[in-house]
């Protein structure tokens, strides 16, 4: 394979990336709504490992949109793209590691007591509970919007893009977990028409066109 060819295909995964991202999220919000108890079990590690993977899967997808988003932008728009490319990392690492110590207390526990015991124990370390149930998670919201929003001021995406993930965010917030699906939903309606996008697109693309338990934000 030429190094043309990887790259071509390097980027034919992170474009599928924007869809299938989402999907997973969304995957896991249904999966969950599947398990009313929420105990340990099939459901509940197959959920969380769609969670899992849809995370890492948003690791191309703000690398994607860090990269556009500084395309011919000066000194303060690549400032901006960072900033929030790195805030949207931290929130991706956060929830990545929530439901890591998830799948890990699913599979330690009998029942659902038994898991509360554990994610007691978990979360009584200091900084745990801030960094990846409270604060952290809320980070990819925040990135995810914020470059979004610059994306559309600069006319690299439609004004619906990041509606659409505000929205989202706005679900995820106002139903939690139950309503994910929907947020996941208004999320994928952000992110698909970045999947027309070429590599080389510059200004002129289309792509606009073509438990203590602070639970702020639980996966």
């Amino acid at each position: 394979m030429t190094h043309r060819s990887r790259g071509s295909a390097r980027t034919a995964l992170t474009r599928a990336a924007f869809v299938t991202a989402p999907l997973l999220i969304l995957a896991y919000g249904v999966i969950r709504l599947t398990d009313p108890d929420h105990g340990p079990g099939p459901v509940w590690t197959t959920g969380h490992l769609a969670l899992t993977a849809a995370m890492l899967l948003f690791v191309p997808v703000f690398a994607r949109l860090w990269a556009l988003a500084r395309q011919d932008a000066g000194r303060a728009g690549r400032l901006s793209a960072g900033t929030a490319t790195l805030l949207g990392l931290a929130g991706t690492l956060a929830v990545t590691v929530q439901a890591c110590i998830d799948l890990q207390v699913g599979f330690r526990a009998a029942d659902r007591p038994a898991m509360e015991r554990l994610f007691e124990q978990v979360q009584s370390h200091p900084g745990v509970v801030p960094a990846v149930y409270g604060v952290g998670p809320l980070l990819f919201y925040v990135g995810l919007v914020w470059i979004l929003v610059q994306l559309s001021a600069r006319r690299r995406v439609s004004f619906w893009s990041p509606l659409a993930a505000v929205a989202g965010t706005a679900v995820a917030a106002a139903g939690g977990l139950d309503l994910m699906p929907l947020s996941a939903a208004l999320f994928c309606a952000s992110l698909a028409p970045l999947t027309r996008r070429r590599p080389a697109d510059g200004p002129s693309g289309r792509a606009g066109e073509a438990p203590v338990r602070l639970t702020a934000v639980r996966w």
